[in-house]
């Protein structure tokens, strides 16, 4: 049945785009600049911004941690939808990386999965400082949910009840993937530049666009979407620090957050990726759930690297299906005696 309503909302869509109607003509990409801002610094002085909507006092509280080359507002679709849903029973919360969106520029050393973690720690202890926690990360910020958990297991065993894991790996890209797709000499030439000049790097933004930003692009849909919403994702990359960009390539390419795994085995995760996601192959997740004994896999058919954006409903159902689970099984365990 999933399988089938899948395919009649693609073929609404290309009917859609067949007629020049774009489904998102009238959509208020900009709704989360009006949500409450507000900047937390990183250990290291870095100040990430902060978005979030819902009561401060809630009991729960869900993250929300974007990817590379994105910001929060690459999080608008599940915002929107699940602020209808939990109305005000659920806070969340949604940050821009360290050197995206509005955020800080940080240091070539500091742009690591490792800092990533302990940033959305830094996140957590300043808005976040009491309650239950829902931890929602798509590609790079899975990997920075994995990072904190290794670092900052306390914070993962006293609070955080559930998280949704999206499009991301533990570790590998630097054998499948992106990191495959962006071992070359040309790439490689512009990380020693960004290194020893990253002024005259900025004013290449042409030539970085022309070797990595048609890598991202290309593997963010599997099927054809809305013109506007490839604007929208355009924008991010493009909005990027071209020093941002290649600064965290290294990482994404040999990050092992393999150790991290182990502090899961009693929380309910779920597990989503398109199978059309070439920048995390599908058999990168579903190994990923395999390691995660309480985890559910959820395959998006023909969906692309940006899958929250590609296919919304079955992001936000996944989300929405792990919030009632974790929440489910941290009042048992009060019940229980537990916690």
């Amino acid at each position: 049945m999933l399988g089938l309503l899948q395919s009649i909302a693609i073929v609404v869509r290309e009917t859609a785009f067949r007629s020049n109607k774009d489904p998102l003509a009238t959509e208020n990409l900009d709704l989360m600049d009006a949500d409450r801002g507000s900047i937390v610094t990183a250990d290291d002085g870095v100040p990430l911004a902060v978005r979030e909507v819902g009561p401060s006092d809630a009991e729960l509280t869900v993250v929300f941690v974007h990817g590379y080359c994105l910001r929060t507002s690459s999080w608008h679709f599940q915002r929107r939808a699940l602020e209808q849903q939990w109305g005000s029973t659920v806070r969340m919360v949604f940050y821009d990386q360290r050197g995206h969106g509005r955020s800080g520029v940080p240091s070539p050393e500091s742009c690591t999965i490792g800092q990533l973690g302990l940033d959305l720690d830094a996140v957590i202890r300043s808005v976040v400082p009491k309650g239950r926690i829902v931890l929602v990360g798509h590609s790079m910020g899975g990997m920075s949910i994995l990072s904190m958990a290794r670092q900052r297991a306390d914070v993962l065993r006293q609070r955080v009840i559930g998280a949704v894991l999206i499009s991301t790996t533990a570790a590998g890209l630097a054998q499948s993937g992106v990191g495959r797709s962006l071992q070359n000499p040309a790439v490689d030439a512009f990380r020693l530049a960004v290194r020893t000049s990253p002024g005259f790097v900025q004013f290449g933004r042409g030539a970085v666009r022309a070797l990595i930003s048609p890598v991202l692009r290309a593997a963010s849909y599997g099927t054809r979407v809305s013109p506007r919403l490839v604007a929208f994702s355009q924008s991010m990359i493009d909005d990027t620090s071209v020093v941002t960009i290649v600064n965290f390539l290294e990482t994404l390419e040999l990050h092992d957050e393999s150790e991290a795994l182990l502090e899961f085995e009693n929380i309910p995760v779920s597990v989503v990726c398109g199978d059309e996601d070439w920048i995390i192959p599908f058999a990168s997740s579903e190994a990923l759930a395999q390691a995660l004994p309480r985890s559910e896999m959820v395959r998006v058919r023909q969906g692309g690297h940006l899958v929250q954006l590609e296919f919304p409903e079955q992001v936000n159902g996944a989300i929405a299906r792990l919030v009632a689970r974790a929440t489910e099984a941290a009042g048992k365990k009060r019940r229980w005696g537990v916690v």
